[in-house]
């Protein structure tokens, strides 16, 4: 180990340990040497069902070789939740009669290999992912790191709780109905729950397989989306897995001003009588209201009505076809409270099955209708706390309430970010943001804002987080560039905006000064935008680049595309694409944008 050794690591933020590396300060041997000292200090505090030997942990530190900084999380010490597949631990699910050896990484726990992350073990979980308390394990109950018999929350406890506790940097958890996101409430951490179908869930015991999410436990906004980073994208052998845009390493916190968030009304009747978390939402409220942010209330009728089909119907069905071999093998290894709650799924029929899907999909129609015209939703991710006593006294209608603001998440086909906001009488208080699937860049912008606004701790290790960096730090002041067509997410050209360092900052519109063309005989087909006296506001989405990604980014555009200098709706002005030739193109300005005109024809774009 370096002079100063374990003691001299300090923080095991991401970034705080890529500078040290990078500088020498210390090695991973000695972050190895530090995680380890933290455990032992800690003591058995059931977070781990299983975890390597300081010896083996060392080993894989050393065979890093050198620092390489094309590796994201090279030396970063991680954690994976016990219902992934991790080459060399079993996967036991927290039921030992159940547990198998897998002989291959989960894709997830590749990407993090290949990003040269070290996984020291496999944490504690709600037996087969079934609840949000984590109470449900043989293996015990994770100590919460606020003490006072508060329970971790489930059912990615001990995932949770090895972050808040400083461990490790992060930890893989999964979410199916709230799972990545109650523990990190509970924890103080933050809790992403990517778009469904973003990262591969192959290699995941299944829950729900339907709706399982694999999750990113981190101490901050921008340690979760640097993971998400390096697991996200399509597996053509997961037969959940959608092609969306990867979520960007970096991230850009967007203004809060104009930011147009809906909460759910009737708040006052959603506590339960607890004031103190009453009175710390409201707070909430109001200092985004003084940061220029629009709060919508609107009902959450559909929202509620989906959570609670998913104890239900198609779903309970599929939760209890997950467990149905152990249940007729030996149904007394399935802790009582997940045999109770999954048992009912066998008498699902059919026709239930139907029936539950047509709701949802009216449902879920309803809630993108109450989304439409916001940036995201914004809840409190739980709306009390419990200490384990009063779990194991109530332990279906206290996971009910935990699950609140969770459980419709997937079912409605939101992502969603959990971050902290501070301490109520020693129990610490979080929200969360929630819009529909695709936009996981946007919405992480959003929850970094709001994180940087509330400065929650970073759970109990009483570390201050790393100052965010622009991008392209030192390569001069970042410039924002509007992009309308083939460059938008999940279009053919994104990739460009990627490659020249581009982080996305907001979605927009131009003033009224605009006209918007579908460009004839362009491969991929691309719009132009052109300046008009008569023209209507134009849907863009804007990025930040460093004036060197600027200049790379205009020598790969066609004429007659280029950028210029275009005035946004609320008057400030940016670099934007502008088209100096559209003889030929079709007016599509009544479509408002290049989504919406493709949309209409029934195109993707991508």
């Amino acid at each position: 180990m370096t002079a100063g050794g374990a003691d001299a690591v300090g923080s095991f933020e991401i970034a705080a340990l890529t500078a040290g590396y990078r500088t020498g300060a210390f090695t991973p041997e000695d972050v190895i040497g530090a995680a380890y000292a933290r455990m032992e200090e800690r003591g058995d505090d059931a977070a781990f069902i299983s975890l390597l030997s300081l010896p083996e942990a060392l080993a894989l530190a050393r065979g890093l070789g050198p620092y390489d900084p094309r590796q994201p999380l090279w030396g970063i010490p991680c954690a994976v939740k016990d219902n992934i597949d991790a080459a060399g631990f079993a996967t036991t699910l927290a039921c030992a009669e159940a547990a198998y050896t897998p002989t291959h990484d989960a894709p997830a726990v590749a990407g993090l290999r290949a990003a040269g992350a070290i996984v020291l073990g496999k944490t504690n979980l709600d037996q087969f992912a079934t609840g949000l308390n984590g109470t449900r394990s043989p293996f015990g109950v994770p100590a919460s790191v606020f003490g006072g018999d508060l329970i971790p929350g489930g059912s990615s406890s001990g995932s949770g709780v090895a972050v808040a506790a400083g461990l490790v940097s992060f930890a893989l958890g999964t979410d199916t109905a709230g799972s990545g996101r109650v523990p990190a409430a509970l924890g103080s951490v933050v809790g992403l729950k990517p778009s469904r179908g973003m990262v591969s869930a192959r290699g995941v015991y299944p829950a729900c397989a339907s709706l399982d999410c694999v999750s990113v436990f981190a101490l901050t906004v921008d340690d979760a989306a640097l993971v998400a980073s390096c697991i996200s994208g399509e597996d053509q052998n997961d037969t959940y897995s959608r092609p969306l845009p990867r979520i960007a390493a970096d991230v850009h916190a967007a203004s809060l001003a104009g930011r147009r968030l809906a909460i759910p009304a009737g708040m006052e009747r959603e506590f339960f009588g607890d004031t103190s978390f009453a009175a710390a939402w409201e707070e909430l409220l109001a200092d985004l209201e003084d940061a220029g942010a629009i709060l919508e209330p609107i009902p959450m009728d559909a929202f509620y009505e989906a959570g609670a089909m998913l104890y239900g119907g198609a779903w309970l069905a599929e939760r209890h076809a997950a467990l149905a071999a152990m249940l007729a093998k030996n149904p007394r290894a399935v802790e009582p409270v997940v045999r109770s709650i999954v048992e009912p799924g066998a008498k699902v029929s059919g026709a239930d099955v139907f029936a539950s899907l047509g709701h949802l999909a009216r449902l879920r129609r309803a809630a993108r209708a109450q989304l439409a015209s916001v940036d995201a939703l914004l809840t409190p991710t739980i709306a009390g706390a419990f200490t384990v006593a009063q779990m194991r006294a109530e332990p279906v209608a206290n996971n009910q309430r935990l699950g609140r603001f969770t459980t419709f998440t997937n079912l409605l086909d939101l992502a969603a970010v959990a971050v902290p906001v501070g301490m109520v009488d020693g129990v610490p208080f979080g929200v969360s943001v929630q819009a529909p699937a695709r936009g996981d860049d946007a919405l992480i912008s959003l929850a970094a804002a709001l994180s940087d606004l509330a400065s929650g701790p970073l759970g109990a290790t009483g570390w201050a987080p790393v100052p965010r960096q622009r991008p392209d730090a030192g390569a001069g002041e970042a410039m924002s560039v509007a992009v309308v067509g083939a460059h938008l997410r999940g279009q053919p050209l994104h990739d460009q905006l990627l490659d020249v360092g581009a982080t996305f900052e907001r979605t927009d519109r131009t003033a009224s000064a605009y006209r918007l063309y579908a460009l004839a005989g362009t491969v991929p087909r691309k719009p132009g935008l052109q300046p008009a006296a008569h023209g209507a506001p134009i849907e863009v989405e804007v990025y930040r680049l460093s004036p060197t990604g600027v200049g790379r980014l205009l020598e790969a555009i066609p004429a007659p595309l280029g950028l210029g200098r275009i005035v946004l709706e609320g008057g400030d002005t940016c670099l934007g694409f502008v088209c100096t030739d559209v003889t030929g193109g079709e007016d599509i300005t009544e479509f408002g944008g290049w989504r919406a005109y493709l949309a209409a024809a029934g195109e993707s774009g991508g």
